[in-house]
């Protein structure tokens, strides 16, 4: 099958991408991204995100698994080796780079069929490897939703489609400010607890079985006083070695698990 073909490295199209991958203002401008990589690219597909364009290096990718990815109606351009190893990141992304269109993340466009969410919102999280640790363990846990309070960033940053492994596609996630989504959490009648040192009990005597919303903030700064005033109740994961400083994504994996625990893995 014959496609259009990219063989230079100045060609616009392959610019348009470096930029897109590498500045937020970019991505924000024109509502575009870049996903590299089969499986990622697979699970933005099932996850209904609209594939403008697919480059693809034909000695890395098959013509059954590129007739799989198509499916999505997007254009396929064939790119030249020079072209790919400009555009990958790494050699291991299975020869292909898709232009994807991005979605809002609008925290009134959350939706809860089953009723009774269960929710991990994540405060002003700022490492991309700790965000797609958070959403690796959200999917895990097959959490209602994630949402990012005061976002410092764009969720489209390809070290953070990399390190979450696709999970950005897999979770139903919002973005907004701390007191929307508060106002958003009381509006649904979601409990709140924050994980937080002060005024806390112990995690696991918490009754997570109800709409519930588990509240992570950063590891430097712990939460905003708003989320603290707000708290229905603060929890506390017991620390019994010499430093009380545990990774946010594990705490997060930590509580989440426990909820998940009590109501029977459903």
């Amino acid at each position: 099958m014959h496609h259009k073909e990219i063989t230079s490295t100045q060609n616009p199209l392959v610019k348009q991408i470096i930029v897109l991958k590498e500045k937020s203002r970019e991505r924000k401008k024109s509502g575009l991204f870049i996903i590299e990589g089969q499986r990622e690219l697979s699970l933005a597909i099932k996850a209904n995100y609209e594939i403008k364009t697919i480059l693809y290096y034909s000695e890395l990718i098959s013509e059954d698994q590129l007739q799989h990815l198509l499916t999505s109606g997007a254009e396929p351009i064939e790119i030249s080796k020079e072209v790919f190893q400009k555009l990958a990141y790494r050699d291991t992304t299975e020869g292909v780079i898709a232009i994807v269109k991005s979605k809002t993340h609008n925290i009134e466009d959350l939706k809860f069929p089953k009723g009774n969410p269960l929710i991990l919102v994540a405060e002003a999280p700022e490492k991309p490897g700790n965000i797609g640790a958070i959403l690796r363990t959200a999917d895990a846990a097959n959490v209602d939703a994630v949402i990012i309070a005061n976002p410092k960033g764009d969720l489209y940053n390809s070290n953070i489609i990399r390190s979450s492994v696709g999970c950005v596609f897999t979770n139903q996630i919002a973005m907004g400010s701390t007191s929307d989504i508060i106002q958003f959490l009381n509006q649904q009648g979601v409990s709140m607890y924050c994980a937080a040192l002060q005024a806390s009990v112990a995690y696991h005597t918490q009754d997570f079985t109800r709409a519930s919303a588990i509240i992570v903030g950063t590891e430097a700064t712990g939460l905003s006083h708003e989320w603290l005033e707000n708290s229905t109740q603060n929890i506390v994961i017991p620390m019994q070695g010499d430093i009380d400083s545990m990774n946010v994504s594990v705490a997060a994996g930590i509580l989440v698990f426990e909820a998940k625990r009590q109501r029977n893995f459903k």
